[in-house]
């Protein structure tokens, strides 16, 4: 998405050629491709530890630090390998997100009109928004000093990065819909007459 919005404001005359199909099912493979490999190192990392404390995660979904909780074994030197296998991929990506965005920021803050400005800003900032609240969240999930983890803590910390930000996502970019956006106020307005 990032060097979709950095080409889109960047390299508007040429977007047809760079953003092709062709160029578009490479990034898809490349993404696809990453993940994969990410989550079949982490679900051999997970096969291979002895467990001897049960088998109940307490998550709704199998996470690697609750499994690793479970484990009889020494799971230091596993969790730190995977912390830093994620940390690299993670900060990998983060890189590429940044520098596309300080190059459309630099593009965007040069266009004279201030209509022109405002069309580009709210083209990026819906990308921008939901990839800073997966980030922060994940950042605190995975980062938190282990003195403020609590099960309840650990269980708001993985709703909020993995069902909040793909559950916002449609709305954030839905509000570039002027209807919406219309449709939205009268709502809010409707439900704070409701409760005068």
């Amino acid at each position: 998405m990032a060097y979709d919005r950095f080409v889109a404001i960047c390299r508007p005359l040429h977007y047809g050629t760079i953003m092709g199909s062709r160029a578009c099912v490479k990034m898809a493979a490349a993404a696809w491709a990453s993940g994969f490999l990410h989550a079949l190192l982490h679900t051999a990392n997970t096969f291979s530890i002895p467990l001897c404390q049960g088998n109940t995660v307490e998550q709704f979904f199998c996470e690697i630090p609750q499994i690793l909780k479970l484990s009889c074994s020494d799971s230091y030197l596993r969790e730190v390998g995977l912390l830093v296998i994620t940390a690299c991929l993670g900060f990998g990506c983060f890189v590429f997100i940044v520098l596309s965005y300080v190059q459309i920021f630099t593009a965007v803050l040069r266009i004279p009109s201030e209509q022109g400005r405002h069309k580009a800003f709210s083209m990026c900032l819906p990308h921008l928004a939901v990839v800073s609240l997966f980030i922060s969240t994940s950042f605190f999930a995975y980062l938190k000093p282990p003195s403020i983890s609590s099960t309840a803590v650990d269980l708001v910390v993985a709703v909020l990065y993995s069902v909040v930000p793909p559950a916002v996502n449609p709305l954030i970019y839905s509000m570039r819909n002027k209807e919406l956006k219309d449709a939205l106020k009268k709502l809010i307005q409707w439900v704070q007459r409701q409760h005068q």
